[in-house]
């Protein structure tokens, strides 16, 4: 439980990142940050799989590309469901994706897939 309350926080961490860096994303508030963080778990947990499976073929033929189109669209359907939390167009969905990717990669670094902190420095 601890572990996926520390996912939330570092995907709102990435959120509020792509929110300052590109003009197409925007929060209005933390708490919105923080429900467009718990929305973007639970869509990549249920909607990313069945749409992965879906565009197989074309991931596979774009030799994995595809996946940032994917990731994007989940970005997208949250600003869609999310009242206050805006994503303007596919590009920007799909930047903000990489953002948020790349914040979660890095907070990989000091936490471990429990939620806990690693011990000892970053590898």
């Amino acid at each position: 439980m601890i572990g996926f309350l520390i996912r939330v926080l570092v995907a709102a961490g990435g959120l509020w990142v792509a929110d300052q860096v590109l003009t197409g994303i925007a929060v209005d508030n933390w708490k919105t940050l923080l429900l467009a963080g718990l929305l973007l778990g639970v869509v990549n947990a249920i909607v990313r799989p069945i749409v992965f499976f879906l565009t197989l073929p074309l991931t596979v033929l774009t030799l994995g590309l595809f996946l940032f189109v994917v990731n994007g669209l989940m970005l997208g359907l949250v600003g869609m469901f999310l009242k206050g939390f805006v994503v303007d167009g596919l590009i920007t969905a799909i930047l903000g994706a990489i953002i948020i990717g790349l914040v979660s990669w890095v907070a990989s670094w000091f936490i471990g897939g429990d939620g806990k902190p690693r011990p000892g420095k970053p590898d």
